[in-house]
């Protein structure tokens, strides 16, 4: 491990703001947060780098790519409230993953956004990228061209709902999607519910679903925006902005094996920082 800061002129994200004065608390940090997450990055509220591990590697990093897929989704202004029904083509066939959106299932578009970024529901990503104008094919063109524009530039959009695992990135390049992600109040919004129902069958009960960040529960942490991801090549995944001590941060964790083990490195991240403000 190792800090960014060392060779932190090669990883600047944003350079319209890296001339502002760092005026973060969470500079020059002693000792090492140690932790078990392949690659990671923290940045300040200005960009600044306050810790990074394997910051360019690229890695697989499964239902991260939703970010990226409701990122698309309101670039295009779509109808929000537009009734969409599940069918056959939102299988997952790649991974046969379930799903309680059977097909037929009907939701609106909103709660598709909310679903599949609340608790990563691979049907209803699918079925976000397949409404799109042009179809799923010219969604993930739109996903490809998106991250391009973000400076994205190791990174590769597969599928809307990050079951490929040649949906890839680095953690450098997902702090820019978490930065850009921060802008659009219904990924804030819909990422940090900690729970929500949804009836997509007229004749059936409400469906309730729960959050996959457990940290949204826990009271030390102030959350504005998180997303998680797991499939076997990519371990488990875990973006967030979060405000710490009065300051707001990104965090990227990716490749973590443990299915608790980025809960408890952004725990040790939290330690970390606090301990050495």
């Amino acid at each position: 491990m190792r800090y960014v800061r060392q060779f932190a002129v090669s990883l600047l994200l944003w350079t319209s703001v890296s001339a502002i004065a760092d005026v973060s608390k969470f500079t020059s940090l002693a000792g090492n947060p140690g932790l078990h997450s392949a690659s990671a990055i923290v940045l300040n509220s200005s960009g600044g780098i306050i810790y990074g591990k394997d910051v360019d590697t690229v890695r697989p990093i499964a239902s991260i790519t939703k970010l990226m897929t409701a990122i698309v989704v309101l670039d295009a202004d779509l109808d929000l409230d537009e009734q969409i029904t599940i069918d056959e083509a939102d299988k997952d066939q790649i991974r046969m993953t379930g799903s309680r959106l059977h097909v037929g299932a009907t939701l609106t578009r909103r709660e598709l956004l909310l679903l599949a970024l609340m608790s990563s529901e691979n049907r209803a990503a699918a079925a976000l990228g397949r409404t799109y104008p042009g179809g799923t094919g010219n969604f993930v063109e739109k996903m490809n061209s998106k991250a391009t524009s973000l400076g994205m530039n190791s990174s590769h959009f597969a599928d809307p709902a990050g079951l490929d695992a040649a949906n890839v990135s680095t953690a450098s390049d997902l702090a820019r999607m978490l930065k850009a992600a921060e802008e659009y109040p219904l990924i804030t919004e819909s990422t940090t519910t900690t729970e929500g129902e949804v009836r997509p069958f007229s004749h059936r009960g409400s469906l309730t679903y729960i959050n996959t960040n457990r940290l949204l529960k826990n009271e030390a942490w102030d959350i504005e925006l998180s997303k998680t991801g797991y499939i076997n090549e990519a371990g488990r995944c875990l973006v967030m902005q979060a405000n710490i001590d009065g300051e707001e941060v990104s965090i990227v964790l990716l490749n973590s094996f443990g299915k608790l083990t980025p809960f408890g490195d952004s725990n040790r991240l939290r330690k970390w920082m606090l301990a050495n403000s």
